[in-house]
């Protein structure tokens, strides 16, 4: 008797989330069928299949399900946001394109403002199984790795602004990756977690190094997705600089999926709908809102400056920061606004996050000088 073929379920990449969209899969005997990660074919294959204004991450998803269509992959699956943001659209636009390029592969959509149940729907549709039990512990896992995976994120940052070997923390991630990606239960993957912090410990630093601290913030696609910014946190740790990233994958999931009884703490909207009231009264759509509450937060912990990444063309980043300058009254903190499209040159993307470092670096000395002829 032949064993039946499992089902292959691909997602588009952003950053390490397929690893905790693959530990729910495979955690309920599907088989996640992860695309190569985004490179220039990838961009090349989602551009020419797209109208020319849309934005660098829809062109980039549509080039992800091209290469996993092509490598065999049952269906792909396709994220959905509800309200303003042309995010909500995306999927009708990515479904038609590949049915005019004759792929027969099935599009299917997880709603995560449905929070549990949307993810629940998610996995009852494409496996065909009703499990209450297996379906929570695997949401519950893979939860938990978005978790993880920031954990380790905010380390390698650390770790990287003050580095004695330069590329040795990021080296060090990338193995201890490995233990996460292995682990399949909730108490495998706390071992798996102190394995990976030990073993990125183990990088040698200067902790007496000046390094400077800059919150990422923007588009959260932009922010999370390595090969869209450029891998910004990496060029900005290797001129010292520490990035603590203001979206992730773990906060959105904070705002969207986990229930209020489970929230420990204020989160990145809450705060965005208490901080930003003063420049921004409503949601705009997109991250527009957290974007311009992320400006004041940074402002109050004293941070050296803010970077903000957007895709051109996305309306919510193009008002977010034309009300940046309306906020310099209240808040002094240098802001650099990038925006990223498949044009953008790698030259000049360096040459002014080189240009902002100098910038907070003097007026960082600056002030420690100013404060020294105070005391």
């Amino acid at each position: 008797m032949t064993e039946k073929k499992k089902i292959k379920v691909a997602f588009p990449h952003m950053g390490t989330i397929y690893i905790a969209w693959s530990a729910i899969l495979n955690k309920i005997g599907i088989e996640a069928y992860v695309p190569p990660y985004t490179s220039k074919k990838t961009l090349s294959l989602g551009t020419k299949h797209s109208p020319e204004a849309i934005c660098l991450p829809y062109k980039l998803i549509l080039g992800n399900f091209i290469e996993a269509i092509e490598g065999g992959t049952d269906y792909v699956a396709m994220i959905t946001s509800p309200g303003i943001c042309r995010l909500g659209e995306y999927g009708g636009c990515i479904d038609s394109a590949l049915k005019d390029m004759g792929y027969e592969t099935k599009y299917i959509e997880m709603r995560l403002y449905d929070g549990i149940k949307g993810m629940y729907d998610f996995l009852k549709r494409v496996s065909g199984k009703n499990d209450p039990v297996l379906f929570l512990r695997a949401i519950n896992l893979g939860i938990r790795k978005v978790f993880v995976l920031d954990r380790m994120e905010s380390r390698l940052s650390y770790l990287r602004a003050r580095e004695i070997k330069s590329g040795e923390a990021e080296k060090l991630y990338n193995r201890a990756l490995k233990f996460i990606k292995d682990a399949n239960s909730t108490r495998a993957l706390q071992k798996a977690e102190k394995e990976a912090l030990a073993l990125m410990n183990q990088c040698q630093i200067d902790e007496k190094r000046e390094v400077l601290r800059v919150d990422l913030t923007g588009e959260i696609y932009i922010v999370c997705d390595e090969f869209s910014n450029q891998n910004i946190m990496r060029e900005l740790g290797k001129m010292g600089v520490e990035v603590r990233k203001s979206l992730t994958v773990g906060s959105f999931l904070r705002d969207a999926i986990i229930p209020k009884a489970f929230k420990k703490e204020e989160t990145h909207l809450e705060r965005a709908e208490k901080l930003a009231k003063p420049y921004l009264m409503r949601d705009i759509g997109g991250d527009a809102l957290e974007c311009v509450s992320d400006v004041v937060y940074a402002e109050q912990r004293g941070i050296d400056g803010i970077i903000h990444v957007s895709p051109f063309t996305c309306m919510p980043e193009i008002m977010s920061q034309n009300i940046f300058p309306a906020m310099r009254e209240d808040c002094d903190i240098p802001i650099l606004p990038l925006i990223m499209d498949e044009q953008t040159g790698k030259a000049g993307y360096i040459t002014r996050l080189e240009a902002f470092v100098d910038l907070m670096r003097r007026k960082k000395r600056k002030l420690a000088m100013a404060n020294q002829k105070k005391d």
